[in-house]
C-alpha cells in the first residue's frame, strides 16, 4: 500500500515537472541569421567574449590597485588609485548586467 502511495506521487511529481510545462504562444519565433545560426546564440557568445576581456581588465586593474594601495602611505590615496577604482566598478557593473540578461 505504501508502495502504491509512492509511485503516486513520483508520478504526480514528475507531471507536474515535465508535463504541464508549456510554450509560451506570445513568444515570436527565434530569429535566424543568413548563415543559419540562432541571433541568441550569437549575442551569447559576443557578450561572453566580452566578459572575458573585461574580466582580464579587471584582473589587470585588481594587481594595479594592489600594488598602489601597497607603495603609498597608509593615510595617502592618488587621485589615479581612485580612478582605477572607479573603472573596476563600472566594468563589474557592466559583467553584471550581461550576466542579468541570461
Amino acid at each position: 500500500m505504501r508502495t502504491r502511495y509512492l509511485i503516486l506521487a513520483l508520478t504526480l511529481t514528475v507531471l507536474a515537472l515535465f508535463g504541464f510545462q508549456k510554450e509560451d504562444p506570445t513568444a515570436p519565433p527565434p530569429v535566424r541569421m543568413p548563415n543559419g545560426s540562432l541571433q541568441s546564440d550569437l549575442i551569447l557568445k559576443a557578450d561572453h567574449a566580452a566578459s572575458v576581456r573585461d574580466a582580464a581588465r579587471l584582473k589587470q586593474l585588481s594587481e594595479e590597485l594592489a600594488a598602489d594601495l601597497e607603495k603609498n602611505d597608509r593615510h595617502v590615496v592618488s587621485m589615479q588609485t581612485l580612478k582605477k577604482l572607479d573603472e573596476m566598478e563600472k566594468i563589474v557593473k557592466r559583467v553584471r548586467g550581461r550576466m542579468k540578461r541570461l
